[in-house]
C-alpha cells in the first residue's frame, strides 16, 4: 500500500531532520518542482476565475485574532504570543503596556480581512477576490504529526470573496466548480461531500441566526452545484459552517483537502463594508474558498494517489533521454536542449550511468523516454517509450517534442494525445 512517508524518501520529495522540528519537513529539489508546479498551476487556475493575489505577512498582533475571534475560539492551536519591547533603556522594570504581543498566524481571514479594509469599495468591485499562497501555523501536538499530511507550518492555498448577499451563492457554487476542474487535471477524485455544522460546547460563536442562515445558503450552493453531501455536526469552522471535499488515503481514511464556507461573522467583527447603488454602506458577505487546502497534504495524496508516478504536467523529471552508445551522447543532449527550450523538464542518461536496460527501468517513473540509437540519431528520429508501456514508434524529434508539450499544457492524467 502505497505511503507517502516512504515514497517521498525514496524518490528524494523531501524530508525532515530533528534540529529543525517535528512537522517541519523540508523539499529537495525533485518535491520542489512538484510543490512549484502545483502553486503556480493554482494561481494561474485562480487568475483566469478573477482572483488578484495578494501577500501578507506571517505574523500578526494578538488584538488582530482577538477581533478575528481566533483567539477566543482557536488559541489551544495557535502558537504563543511573542512579547516585542516593553522594557525601559535603565534596565528597569518591564512596562507590559508599551509591550508587543504578535502571533504567528493560525489563518489568513483576518489579513485579507484588512486588506479589504484598506480603502472603500463601491458595489460595482464586488464580488472582490484575494487569493494567496500563505504560510500559516499550527501547534499541532507530536503525536498527532505524520509526514506532509498534518504538520506544524502549512502552505495554504487560500482565497476570500467579498460579495454581496445575492452573489454568494453563485460565487461558492464557482468554487466548488473551480475545485472539481482541479481535481480532474491533478488525477484525484473526490470520495464524497460534507456539510460540515457546528457540535456542542463553546468552540463556536453563539449566534443562532449566523449559523441557520449561512447554512442555509451553503445547502443553496450543493443543490445548484448538483452535489450529493452528508451532514456532520461538529466540523463546522468556529465562525460558521462549511462545504468539506473529502478525499480518502490508499487504506480509506479520510480526510479535508478543499472547503468552501460562507461567513457573515467575520465583516461585521471587522466592521467592512461597501457603498451600494443607495449610496449607503452595506456589509459584504465573505466567502472563503480553497482549491487545493494544504500544499502538503495535496502533495502528500498526489504521491500515494499515483504511487510517485505523477501525471506528466507535475512530473519533476517529463523526459529521459537514453543513448543507446556514447557516440549518439551529442545528439541526445541536444534533444534535451531542444525539450528544454520548450518548457519541458527533460534530462540526459548516458551509458556511464548503466546499461540501456538498468537506465529504462531507473526511469521508470519518468512520463517519456526517448531511446536515441544509431539509426534515429543519423535519421534525426526518436523512438518514444510511454511509462505505460506503450511504444508509438519513432518519429521526427521535432513532431515528438511538439506531442508531448502538448499534452504536458493540456494537464490531467493522460500520456498520449
Amino acid at each position: 500500500m502505497p505511503d507517502h512517508r516512504r515514497l517521498g524518501r525514496d524518490l528524494g520529495l523531501f524530508g525532515t531532520d530533528p534540529l529543525m522540528g517535528a512537522g517541519l519537513p523540508y523539499w529537495l529539489p525533485d518535491g520542489a518542482v512538484v510543490r512549484h508546479t502545483l502553486e503556480e498551476y493554482v494561481r494561474d487556475a485562480e487568475r483566469r476565475a478573477g482572483y488578484r493575489h495578494v501577500y501578507s505577512p506571517v505574523l500578526g498582533k494578538r488584538e488582530l485574532y482577538e477581533i478575528s475571534g481566533h483567539w477566543d475560539h482557536y488559541s489551544e492551536d495557535m502558537y504563543p504570543p511573542m512579547r516585542l519591547g516593553g522594557f525601559e533603556d535603565s534596565g528597569g522594570p518591564e512596562d507590559v503596556s508599551a509591550a508587543e504581543e504578535l502571533v504567528l498566524r493560525p489563518s489568513l481571514c483576518p489579513h485579507h480581512a484588512l486588506i479589504y479594509r484598506s480603502r472603500s469599495h463601491s458595489y460595482r468591485e464586488l464580488p472582490l477576490r484575494i487569493a494567496e499562497l500563505g504560510t500559516m501555523y499550527r501547534a499541532e501536538l507530536s503525536g498527532v504529526l505524520g509526514g506532509l499530511t498534518r504538520v506544524r507550518a502549512i502552505q495554504l492555498n487560500d482565497a476570500h470573496i467579498f460579495c454581496t448577499l445575492d452573489q454568494a451563492v453563485e460565487e461558492a457554487r464557482a468554487a466548488l466548480e473551480l475545485i472539481a476542474r482541479a481535481y480532474a487535471d491533478l488525477g484525484i477524485r473526490a470520495v464524497r461531500h460534507r456539510l460540515s455544522l457546528p457540535g456542542e460546547g463553546g468552540k463556536y460563536v453563539a449566534d443562532p441566526a449566523l449559523w441557520h442562515r449561512a447554512t442555509a445558503l451553503l445547502r443553496e450552493v450543493l443543490d445548484a452545484a448538483g452535489v450529493e453531501y452528508e451532514e456532520e455536526a461538529g466540523e463546522a469552522a468556529f465562525y460558521g459552517p462549511k462545504i468539506d471535499v473529502q478525499i480518502a488515503d490508499p487504506a480509506g481514511r479520510e480526510s479535508t483537502l478543499s472547503t468552501v464556507q460562507i461567513d457573515f461573522h467575520q465583516p461585521a467583527r471587522f466592521d467592512l463594508h461597501y457603498i451600494g447603488p443607495d449610496g449607503g454602506r452595506h456589509r459584504p458577505v465573505m466567502v472563503h474558498r480553497s482549491v487545493i487546502g494544504s500544499v502538503e497534504r495535496a502533495v502528500a495524496h498526489l504521491i500515494e494517489t499515483h504511487g510517485g508516478a505523477f501525471p506528466a504536467w507535475l512530473a519533476p523529471v517529463q523526459l529521459t533521454v537514453l543513448p543507446v552508445a556514447e557516440e549518439q551522447r551529442e545528439r541526445a543532449a541536444a534533444l534535451v536542449r531542444e525539450a528544454e527550450s520548450l518548457g519541458l523538464r527533460a534530462e540526459l542518461s548516458g551509458p556511464d550511468r548503466g546499461t540501456l536496460g538498468a537506465r529504462i527501468r531507473a526511469a521508470r517513473l519518468v512520463p517519456y523516454q526517448v531511446v536515441l540509437g544509431a539509426r534515429e540519431a543519423e535519421a534525426g528520429l526518436a523512438a518514444v517509450r510511454l511509462r505505460d508501456g506503450r511504444r508509438p514508434g519513432p518519429m521526427p524529434a521535432p513532431e515528438l517534442l511538439r506531442r508531448i508539450g502538448e499534452r504536458v499544457a493540456a494537464r490531467g492524467s493522460g500520456l498520449w494525445p
